[in-house]
């Protein structure tokens, strides 16, 4: 699933007639970036929510077809947050895992190994971390000698266990059944239901990203993220695509 139904308020005046996952970066826009990484690593059917100037999302990538996948689009009237937005689309989950990805993120990524490290381990949820000298100012993710993540921005597992601290990078998967507390058509994040799945001391793992990484978050960082590519930094389409291999949906 991709999350695009943000309003891009950060990135104003831009994307008042432009939601942000359509921007371009590097002449194609932000979200085809993921739909194609998706589809390197084996993904086939891939869920979009849509709320901010949504009608432009879906008319740009229609059936998905043309990128050799399908699309399913998840409509929120009102706007639900990453929570509620992924409950709503949670009927197209067939009660198996899903990996989410943020639509304002470019991002390189073995979504394959992120897969079986998940698999592996029988994680709960697996969120996708990165080294980052101001973690706290994103959100503080504190994380145990053996790759469990003890508290999410200060909740969590209490107590003096030593911990290694991380930033989520926004990309996560997840097993459906941590929706079931999730109330429907209701704003709320997805973080709740991680912090509370930690809090009965289900398995809930961190998995470091080394690769490239930039939430296009600000005009700032959407301008670097332009200069990345030119550098060659990170490439559209630079890998030959896998060969599907019973890949999460």
């Amino acid at each position: 699933m991709i999350l695009a139904a943000g309003l891009g308020t950060r990135l104003r005046p831009l994307t008042n007639t432009i939601p942000k996952p359509l921007l371009p970066v590097g002449g194609a826009p932000l979200i085809v970036w993921s739909l194609l990484l998706l589809k390197r690593h084996g993904f086939r059917q891939v869920v979009i929510n849509l709320h901010h100037l949504g009608p432009l999302i879906e008319q740009a990538l229609g059936t998905g077809s043309k990128f050799g996948i399908r699309i399913i689009y998840s409509h929120e009237p009102v706007i639900l947050g990453t929570g509620g937005g992924i409950k709503q689309a949670e009927p197209h989950f067939s009660g198996e895992p899903v990996l989410i990805l943020n639509g304002d993120t470019l991002v390189e990524l073995d979504l394959e190994a992120l897969c079986d490290f998940h698999r592996l381990r029988n994680a709960a949820a697996t969120l996708v971390l990165r080294e980052d000298p101001d973690a706290a100012r994103w959100g503080l993710v504190e994380v145990g000698d053996q790759g469990q993540i003890l508290r999410i921005i200060g909740k969590g597992l209490v107590g003096s266990v030593s911990a290694t601290s991380r930033m989520f990078a926004g990309i996560h998967i997840l097993h459906p059944r941590l929706l079931r507390e999730v109330p429907k058509g209701v704003a709320s994040s997805i973080i709740d239901p991680y912090v509370r799945a930690i809090e009965r001391g289900e398995p809930v793992h961190g998995y470091d990203l080394k690769g490239y990484w930039s939430d296009i978050g600000t005009t700032e960082r959407y301008a670097q993220a332009e200069r990345d590519v030119r550098a060659g930094l990170i490439r559209l389409g630079d890998r030959q695509p896998l060969e599907p291999r019973a890949p999460l949906k």
